[in-house]
């Protein structure tokens, strides 16, 4: 009876683990994408061609907290004569959870003229708590951290557009919300996207079948209103940007699919 019984407690306690780890990283299907994926985009303003930028997916698995990751880099650059007058050379990246796609860790170098910007948010979904970490200018050390209480599954910017290439849309309709939970700088937010419906557009990787989203911007000092962006995304399984335009009080701007390489699905493109 004591052998059953230790056996019962035992057999509980294993399953507890099971379900805790559940909880704190509940798995997301993912059929999106998959290693050495490489994205590039070309950068407009109004209609001069301001910049370039791509997204790569590392071919190689990453271990941070334990735990398998993908390490995304995202990057972006003025060209040409802008580049003379505002010299942007950008890059983020994150460490997602391969099972749950939530950041462990996001980062961000910055170099947009003479502002820099080198900073590390350090995601422990465990005890629901995020650190940042930035870099100081005139030292070259850290700064004292910043600490904030995290709700469950909170995404960073690189971690909420893979798991929104993910999400179950078979039953959306238009004009409905998606919401996903973000954190960024030192700020939480409830990322609201509507769903716009579908529509084919031609950019230079191709003429494309994409569904719409538009975003629900914020009030602030850049985007023209909550509706001033729209997003373009593959229709199909990759559920990739194809394209971005974005209504801001000093002019438009956009973002358009040029090339890519190693998609997981086939890219629904007009023959």
């Amino acid at each position: 009876m004591m052998n059953k019984a230790f056996l019962s407690v035992f057999v509980l306690f294993v399953l507890s683990a099971f379900v805790k780890e559940d909880r704190t990283y509940p798995p997301v299907k993912n059929e999106s994408f998959r290693r050495g994926e490489t994205i590039h985009f070309k950068m407009t303003y109004g209609i001069f061609n301001v910049g370039k930028g791509s997204v790569n997916i590392d071919s190689r698995y990453h271990k941070i907290n334990n735990r398998d990751c993908f390490k995304i880099d995202v990057y972006g650059r003025t060209v040409g004569m802008v580049d003379w007058v505002a010299d942007v050379d950008d890059r983020w990246g994150a460490y997602i959870d391969t099972a749950a796609l939530v950041p462990h860790q996001f980062y961000r170098f910055i170099r947009e003229g003479k502002y820099r910007k080198d900073e590390w948010t350090n995601f422990d979904h465990v005890n629901r708590k995020i650190e940042v970490k930035t870099l100081d200018k005139k030292t070259g050390k850290l700064k004292e951290p910043n600490y904030f209480d995290a709700p469950a599954q909170v995404r960073d910017m690189v971690a909420g557009f893979l798991y929104l290439r993910n999400m179950d849309l078979s039953r959306i309709k238009i004009g409905d919300t998606i919401s996903v939970k973000g954190f960024f700088e030192d700020e939480f937010y409830n990322f609201r996207i509507v769903y716009a419906g579908k529509e084919t557009i031609k950019v230079k990787a191709g003429k494309v079948r994409t569904i719409v989203f538009k975003p629900v911007m914020p009030k602030n000092k850049v985007f023209d209103g909550e509706n001033s962006v729209t997003a373009w995304f593959s229709d199909d399984k990759n559920r990739i940007p194809v394209k971005i335009n974005a209504n801001m009080f000093i002019g438009s701007a956009g973002v358009e699919l040029t090339d890519y390489s190693n998609l997981r699905n086939p890219l629904n493109i007009v023959n």
